[in-house]
């Protein structure tokens, strides 16, 4: 079993790192070259940097922090946020990134996850999907406990505009366009520390065939297990438990060791 891995990330805006709730009430977390350097020589398997607020202020990504950033960092680096074309990714590329992540262009331009596929490969384009549950009837008996029938709606520009695509629908679109995976958000749980939409991510998982970060709601430690466990993630994206300091990256591969899951320690 290929090994799971634990990712921190760095939702930016205005040079800084901030954590919010369900994309809101933004607080500020710290500078993303310190919080890079840390993660980096602490052990984490991959770092996510995001412009959460470049495609809604219709800017450029910034290019000079990601750069600033990927100095000292010294693992797998994804980036991602007002990425608007090849050109976009290739110079966040040659920034420092290994992968970019696009969410508001590619659904505005499916196109562009095959043409970022075909110029630099589909393991460095990630498709990142921000999902917001609609209500369904309640019906008992589902699997797992959840309930039948659920969907979620994928919202763009940092969680600001819904645009009636159904998340899961879109998943299957987009790695059958190129991406080479997929960064799942849940809106609603995102920021609430109360644990992962594990529905939602167990339904992308299992319709598609690339690997599945899930992301949005990490309070603990069990919360990662589930998310791979139950959620069937690859890998495992928090913010909140470890910038502040609650978590370090090694005492959640080190719990999640002791359960069995397969990590690099």
């Amino acid at each position: 079993m290929l090994t799971k891995r634990i990712i921190p990330c760095l939702d930016v805006t205005g040079g800084r790192v901030v954590k919010g709730v369900s994309f809101v009430q933004l607080k500020d977390a710290g500078d993303p070259v310190e919080l890079g350097s840390f993660y980096s020589s602490e052990g984490a398997d991959e770092l996510v940097f995001l412009d959460i607020t470049a495609s809604s202020d219709a800017r450029d990504i910034m290019v000079e922090v990601v750069e600033r950033v990927s100095r000292v960092v010294f693992i797998p680096f994804m980036v991602g946020g007002g990425l608007r074309n090849i050109d976009d990714m290739r110079r966040i590329l040659e920034a420092g990134a290994d992968k970019v992540a696009i969410n508001t262009a590619a659904v505005y331009n499916p196109q562009l996850i095959a043409d970022g596929a075909a110029k630099f490969g589909s393991q460095c384009i990630v498709v990142a999907i921000d999902a917001k549950r609609l209500e369904t009837k309640k019906e008992s008996g589902g699997k797992l406990g959840f309930d039948s029938g659920s969907k979620w709606e994928v919202y763009i520009y940092g969680g600001l505009e819904p645009t009636g695509m159904d998340a899961v629908k879109w998943a299957k679109e987009a790695v059958k366009l190129g991406a080479g995976e997929l960064l799942v958000t849940s809106m609603d749980c995102d920021g609430h520390q109360m644990g992962y939409d594990l529905e939602l991510t167990r339904t992308i998982s299992e319709a598609v065939e690339v690997p599945v970060i899930a992301s949005g709601g990490a309070g603990n430690l069990e919360h990662l297990y589930e998310a791979i466990v139950i959620g069937k993630a690859d890998a495992v994206l928090a913010a909140s438990i470890f910038h502040y300091g609650k978590y370090s990256i090694r005492e959640a591969k080190l719990y999640l060791a002791q359960k069995g899951i397969p990590v690099r320690l």
